[in-house]
């Protein structure tokens, strides 16, 4: 059975046709998925349509991520991103809770998504080792299979007392596999092996990494 009413409304669901489309898979593929789940977890469709196909889209996503990832190889070409990345967007950013003005980041002011990127901009900025960093923008991503992915900062330091000129980093709160898991995890394993690729080609000038603070930052970049 395919459709389900929800309670108090007639409003009809096609759940093979949603999965599919949420999940870009044939509807039989989503059906051959579906015969696998438990008779008292398929009920659940019933009580609440919209959040069983959420959920089910959700989870056969993370397990084509892993699926893809695990078969996934960059090419690197000659192809560059401009310099006008930087500043195409600039004059639209609300700058109210950008902090204080920088000294090393490329522009005076950075808007940072959290008290974590903040806490780093901080130590980037008042870092003896740190030549100059900069967030990247959104226009500067790595496509791969389960969506376009951007890192959050480029750093250059100063040559001498580190090992790597240029550092691509990705700063987390934590880095549980619980918390980075399914998709978002499958994009960092993905931008790993962009950099890989990358590397190969241009000599091993940049390093990628996933960090949460400047701490573990400086460890892996004095190793």
């Amino acid at each position: 059975m395919t459709e389900a009413l929800t309670a108090g409304s007639q409003v009809k669901y096609d759940l093979l046709g949603e999965i599919a489309e949420k999940t870009k898979l044939t509807r039989r593929t989503v059906a051959g998925i579906l015969k696998g789940v438990r008779p008292d977890t398929f009920g659940k469709f019933r009580l609440n349509p919209e959040q069983f196909i959420t959920e089910s889209a959700r989870l056969i996503n993370e397990q084509k991520a892993t699926v893809i990832v695990d078969h996934l190889a960059y090419d690197a070409l000659d192809e560059t991103f401009d310099s006008a990345i930087f500043t195409e967007n600039q004059t639209k950013q609300d700058l109210t809770h950008a902090g204080t003005k920088l000294t090393k980041h490329i522009y005076d002011y950075v808007v940072t998504d959290s008290k974590i990127e903040r806490a780093f901009v901080n130590e980037l900025d008042t870092s003896t080792e740190v030549a100059v960093y900069a967030k990247l923008p959104r226009g500067f991503f790595i496509p791969t299979p389960v969506g376009d992915y951007n890192p959050d900062w480029a750093i250059a330091f100063k040559e001498g007392s580190v090992k790597h000129v240029y550092f691509v980093a990705e700063t987390k709160g934590s880095l549980s596999t619980l918390q980075l898991k399914g998709v978002e995890d499958a994009k960092i394993e993905c931008a790993r092996k962009f950099f890989d690729s990358l590397n190969k080609k241009n000599g091993n000038e940049v390093t990628y990494d996933v960090v949460t603070n400047y701490t573990e930052l400086m460890q892996l970049v004095t190793a």
